[in-house]
């Protein structure tokens, strides 16, 4: 009881700090620590991570292909869903309460002391994020770990995390996000992001625009890095400057997809990676160079592969919560993870029916958002998010009809609510329509459910955004509705504590009952520094409550 109470006093004295959304883009800050605590951040080899989407899965892919190594690890991620000690992991496990406010109490001092300097030059105290990342850092030097995967902040160039050292760069795909601080150009962005290469390491770089191709590529070149870029499908394959690393074939598998990779060293057949969607395809790729690289380049044994990526869980990240019915949640917040997340749903699942429930942060492309969301839903419901950065369900709503059209829009003011909308259009007498701005979903999928469906009752996938931003825990609160309309089974939505909590030990792969194929999908659509809280909800007859 004491060991908790003091964990939370000391969550609550880092969370005093400036929140990860206040960018203060400097290093001097945590540099000073750093060099006060006498750099520990140097005492072991580290793979720093950047891009726009896929960086957390690229990281935790990164460190599982380590561990099967026989590597001591450490992973430094964000944002957190349950604990902030997530974002603190060793050996592939949270640090323990114990750890997290020992590694607090060790750099607290150093902390002190470069605040008072900082206050006395007019500057701000260490935010909570650069505390966050002085911490693990010291706390994996402490452990100690032989390699660190180290996920950045935001950018790169003048994010906390860039005053390691690395060996190994890994650039996953770039695109539009963080504006107000990176630029508005993904030729901006990729600048910053670029901005982690250091002197003679080695670069993973996903396929890329050629804006941000040819700033990496000039970046790499000045600090005389040694690139491993991932093949452009429409380059020559002969050519001298093609990329090595590819993902060559793909193939669905119960819980996850069977994979064949070529890299620089060797070509991988049939690696089964329990992670859905092609993306998680490429970001498995650059995770398995990335352990090549630390290496030193040579071919990984096939143990170490197979046991390695056996081993990944990439939580909120088109995570299988549980079946019958299907409840999945997915971290997308910007329109290319949106375009990644409605690939991957129409490849993995047969919903014939999907319905949004989405709340979005009032810095996001909402707009952009919706329009990649509308192709394969039939409705949205707009719901709010607790959080001080959030939209207005308002102003959200607006832009949805805009998107949508006003027939296939619903405002609700909370969350329970909201839900209890979205279970009232999955009835079988109204006929949604089933296309928007952009046309007919394509005829394969629409084959794909017309088989999967033994009975023509409409299907419903809810999509929803609930947050809490900067990682503060909120209490749970339960809304229920009973004896649901049309003979459903009475359902419930808890907003839950964490996913873990929610639906604990659900099977994973595709779901199809005896009503044929539903889904529930809770996605949050919010920034990357925020955590979620979900649960799932009962809607067709027969089918079991979380």
């Amino acid at each position: 009881v004491e060991i908790s109470a003091r964990m939370r006093q000391v969550e609550a004295e880092i969370l005093a700090r400036a929140p990860e959304h206040q960018v203060q883009p400097s290093l001097e800050r945590v540099e000073a620590v750093l060099d006060l605590l006498g750099n520990p951040e140097r005492t072991y080899r580290t793979v720093h991570i950047t891009g726009t989407n896929g960086k957390t899965s690229t990281a935790r892919m990164t460190e599982r292909l380590l561990a099967a190594g026989g590597m001591r690890t450490g992973r430094f991620t964000s944002p957190h869903l349950a604990t902030i000690r997530e974002r603190i992991s060793l050996d592939g496990e949270p640090i323990s309460e114990e750890g997290f406010i020992a590694a607090w109490e060790d750099v607290a001092p150093y902390v002190a002391m470069v605040d008072e300097r900082s206050q006395a030059a007019g500057g701000p105290r260490l935010s909570f994020f650069e505390v966050l990342a002085v911490m693990a850092l010291a706390a994996f030097a402490d452990y100690p770990v032989d390699v660190a995967v180290i996920e950045v902040g935001l950018g790169g160039r003048w994010d906390a995390t860039n005053v390691i050292g690395s060996d190994v760069a890994v650039i996953t795909p770039i695109g539009r996000d963080h504006e107000r601080w990176l630029g508005s150009s993904i030729t901006e962005i990729a600048h910053e992001k670029a901005g982690i290469i250091k002197d003679g390491s080695t670069v993973i770089v996903a396929h890329q625009v050629p804006e941000a191709a040819a700033e990496i590529e000039q970046a790499a070149a000045s600090h005389r890095a040694v690139v491993r870029r991932e093949r452009d499908p429409q380059e020559d394959p002969t050519s001298p400057e093609a990329g090595v690393l590819q993902v060559l074939d793909r193939q669905l598998a119960v819980g996850g997809q069977l994979v064949t990779f070529a890299t620089a060293a060797a070509v991988y057949e049939d690696a089964f990676l329990p992670l859905h969607g092609e993306y998680q395809a490429h970001n498995a790729l650059l995770a398995l160079a990335a352990a090549e690289a630390v290496h030193g380049g040579r071919r990984l044994p096939a143990r170490i592969v197979e046991d390695g990526f056996a081993s990944v869980t990439s939580p909120g990240r088109l995570e299988v919560l549980r079946s019958s019915p299907t409840v999945l949640v997915d971290a997308g917040h910007n329109p290319h993870g949106i375009e990644a997340l409605t690939g991957a749903i129409e490849e993995a699942f047969g919903f014939q029916h999907l319905v949004a429930v989405l709340g979005v942060m009032a810095d996001k492309d909402a707009e952009g958002i919706l329009a990649g969301l509308e192709p394969v839903t039939d409705a949205v419901v707009c719901v709010p998010i607790d959080s001080p950065r959030a939209m207005d369900v308002e102003d959200l709503g607006e832009i949805a009809r805009e998107v949508y059209g006003a027939d296939r829009v619903v405002v609700s003011q909370q969350l329970g609510e909201g839900v209890e909308r979205a279970v009232a259009l999955r009835n079988p007498h109204r006929r949604l329509r089933r296309f928007g701005r952009r046309g007919p979903r394509p005829v394969r999928q629409a084959l794909t459910a017309a088989a999967r469906s033994c009975d023509g009752a409409p299907r419903i996938l809810v999509l929803t955004a609930v947050a809490r931003a900067f990682g503060l825990v909120a209490g749970p609160a339960v809304v229920s509705a009973r004896e649901a309309a049309g003979g459903m089974r009475g359902w419930e939505c808890e907003r839950a504590m964490s996913i873990s909590s929610a639906c604990s030990g659900a099977p994973h792969g595709r779901s199809q009952d005896a009503s044929g194929p539903i889904g529930v999908v809770r996605s949050p659509i919010t920034a990357a520094w925020s955590s979620f809280t979900l649960g799932c909800v009962a809607l067709m007859p027969g089918t079991n409550t979380c």
